[in-house]
């Protein structure tokens, strides 16, 4: 399935911002794919690997991949995973 709603310049932007947070994601055995971009601007996300099935996985959506996504397309107003591990406290 291909990315839903989405320019390709666009999208080369949101991958750009993704590129930049990988490295990490990388180095702990995840990575993240993008799904679509809904009519008010939310970018959904696929988390892949180890990231689908890490209690941490809320946490580093929100404070990484979505933080660095937002600073270079400002233009998207949430960033979301299809398949966030529920936060364990």
């Amino acid at each position: 399935m291909g990315v839903v709603n989405i320019d390709e310049d666009f999208l080369l932007r949101i991958e750009s911002a993704l590129d930049q947070i990988r490295p990490y994601l990388e180095a702990d055995g995840g990575n993240v794919k993008v799904l679509e971009v809904t009519d008010e601007m939310v970018l959904k996300l696929e988390l892949l690997g180890a990231c689908g099935s890490c209690p941490m996985s809320t946490m580093t959506l929100k404070a990484g991949v979505e933080q660095s996504v937002l600073k270079a397309v400002p233009e998207i107003r949430a960033v979301e995973a299809i398949n966030v591990a529920p936060l364990s406290i």
